[in-house]
């Protein structure tokens, strides 16, 4: 049975497997089309296209894009992007200076906190990937601060705990505007974390569409039925694109898997249809 992902990350961001890897898991999860949606770079994209290709698996280009939406985060995935496109790299340069720049922070606080880390030992560990809370949390592992990288950011890292600390991030406007620019669909990602602003579902809906909003990510590892159902039908009310996809990390997560996410994922190969209709126009006018 084929299974879609729309949803996955490598080690050009913060993943624990390289775009290879991951398109090489995916195939032996029977994922026949998977979304690449690294956190705020196209890097791993190429690599991922040239695994795919060899593999029989369909790669959809992607990204996901972190921005500010009033006192949190919102998250925009954005799908069948030309990653080639020129407006990408200075955006994508920003975006990774304020990654850059937070990190070493988060250590200090760690520090203070009574967790001795070296940064240096940190960005050692993660190679060629830059640096994200997945690879402290592994640090914190390693030193034995913690038992696993689930407890690293449930007592340290996740955003509000004691080592967090938020980084400059575009309006959903300008990573919405982005997307479309560089004709992709910018979706909206894991909808379920959207219960920490102060603000009803539907109107956070009806402000994204307004900015160039195409899709919210309905079926997600972390949504149970109910939620999925009532994602979907807010979904179709405000006529946008319903996705799903794992958001599989690996080690970050380690009970969640590509294509079928904590087990009982299943994103209807379906939604590809629309979707791919609409990438065949031009999304760059609002």
């Amino acid at each position: 049975m084929s299974r879609i992902d729309l949803h996955s990350h490598t080690t050009a961001s913060d993943g624990s497997l390289t775009p290879e890897e991951l398109v090489r898991l995916a195939k032996r999860q029977g994922v026949s089309v998977l979304a690449v949606t690294d956190h705020d770079t196209v890097a791993g994209l190429p690599r991922a296209i040239a695994e795919g290709e060899l593999l029989g698996v369909e790669i959809i280009p992607g990204i996901e894009i972190s921005c500010s939406y009033g006192e949190t985060e919102l998250h925009i995935l954005g799908y069948f992007i030309d990653p080639a496109d020129p407006h990408w790299e200075p955006a994508l340069t920003r975006y990774w200076a304020s990654r850059e720049d937070r990190n070493p922070l988060i250590v200090q606080r760690l520090n203070e906190l009574g967790c001795e880390l070296d940064y240096a030992e940190v960005k050692a560990a993660a190679g060629s990937a830059t640096v994200g809370r997945p690879h402290i949390a592994q640090a914190l592992l390693r030193k034995g601060y913690v038992k696993s990288i689930s407890e690293a950011f449930d007592r340290y890292l996740a955003d509000g705990g004691p080592a967090y600390v938020p980084r400059r991030l575009p309006p959903p406007a300008e990573a919405i505007g982005l997307i479309r620019q560089t004709g992709g669909i910018p979706v909206l990602a894991h909808p379920v974390y959207t219960s920490r602003i102060k603000e009803p579902f539907e109107q956070i809906c009806e402000t994204l569409k307004g900015f160039g909003l195409m899709g919210v990510e309905s079926f997600y590892s972390s949504h149970n039925q109910q939620q999925t159902d009532r994602y979907r039908s807010i979904s179709r009310e405000h006529n946008l694109l319903v996705t799903g996809g794992s958001d599989f990390h690996g080690e970050a997560k380690p009970n969640l898997l590509v294509g079928t996410g904590y087990g009982n994922l299943k994103v209807p190969e379906d939604l590809l249809e629309p979707m791919r209709a609409l990438a065949g126009k031009d999304n760059k006018s609002g």
